[in-house]
């Protein structure tokens, strides 16, 4: 990425709640991947409330080295400086996420999980998920779908869904016309195999039903920064956080609360 482009990528991070890195893995490393999650899928087999986030296989890359390689990948933290988002850190694991052949969409959600901290409410992403796709994505094979902007602004949706995953989201019936409807602000991110997806952790996302005979991976890794102001920001701090209590513990909460506003 050329400087300008790195600056641009961050902005609609920032504006949209994602942006997209093309071509992050060279082919060889993306094949070396493509082999290593298969072998790691081979034999496992998930929880029946889990079917509509795929496999769902989680890894350390203290046990496994070639999820370490990807973790360490130098392109993706050339990336993140070059963005200005160098202080950006795994959190040491990845999640290997599929829709297997004919398997149902992922439902509507946000992953945030602190929503009663006033952190909720930076303009700038605090946690991202870092997403690398194995396969091209499409609306056929289950491509990830984003409402840009959801995760600075509530719209009506954010209080029609049931809470995300375990708090009750697994257990929803396949035709709920909520979780799997179509949202007229959507886009559709279609990506090609080796290409980077970066998203912030509060914006709503979900993806298609996989129409196709072939399986569709990503592996995902959970990256954080520090609870500061970024080196990079230069417009007003919000009095929420400019005035919160770094000592202070907060509840964690998935639910949005009065921090995510209809502005």
């Amino acid at each position: 990425m050329s400087p300008e482009q790195a600056i641009e990528k961050r902005h609609q991070l920032i504006r949209d709640g994602f942006c997209v890195v093309d071509g992050i893995l060279d082919k060889y490393f993306l094949q070396e991947l493509r082999i290593e999650t298969e072998r790691m899928m081979e034999d496992w087999v998930p929880p029946p409330d889990f079917k509509y986030q795929g496999q769902h296989v989680t890894a350390q890359g203290t046990e496994n080295p070639i999820i370490q390689k990807l973790l360490d990948w130098p392109a993706t933290r050339r990336a993140l400086e070059q963005m200005g988002l160098g202080d950006f850190a795994s959190t040491g694991g990845v999640i290997l996420l599929t829709k297997d052949p004919g398997e149902p969409a992922l439902y509507w959600h946000q992953d945030w999980m602190q929503w009663n901290d006033p952190m909720s409410c930076s303009p700038w992403p605090q946690i991202i998920f870092v997403s690398y796709y194995l396969s091209d994505t499409s609306r056929e094979n289950g491509c990830l779908k984003i409402i840009p902007g959801t995760h600075l602004k509530r719209i009506p949706l954010h209080d029609q869904l049931v809470p995300a995953h375990e708090q009750g989201a697994r257990f929803i019936a396949e035709d709920h016309p909520t979780m799997f409807s179509d949202h007229p602000d959507q886009v559709e991110v279609c990506v090609k195999a080796g290409d980077l997806v970066l998203a912030d952790a509060r914006v709503l996302h979900s993806a298609h039903r996989n129409l196709t005979d072939e399986r569709r991976t990503l592996v995902l890794a959970w990256h954080r920064r520090p609870d500061t102001v970024p080196a990079y920001w230069t417009d007003p701090v919000p009095a929420f956080i400019a005035e919160r209590d770094p000592e202070a513990e907060y509840p964690g909460s998935r639910i949005p609360g009065e921090l995510l506003r209809n502005v």
